[in-house]
């Protein structure tokens, strides 16, 4: 019983640490994917037009 209880508190563990890491990675994703449009924006508008 004793074993069970180290096991589900281990698992526990892992999983919030998974949590955490996801909650953080999903930010810096965000973050990511706004500089990269901002950088195509950028990239776009500097762009010298040929008529």
């Amino acid at each position: 019983m004793r074993s069970l209880l180290y096991i589900i508190a281990v698992i526990l563990i892992i999983g919030w640490a998974i949590g955490v890491f996801a909650y953080s990675a999903v930010g810096l994703i965000h973050a990511l994917l706004v500089i990269a449009i901002i950088a195509l924006l950028l990239g776009v508008i500097r762009r010298p037009t040929a008529i």
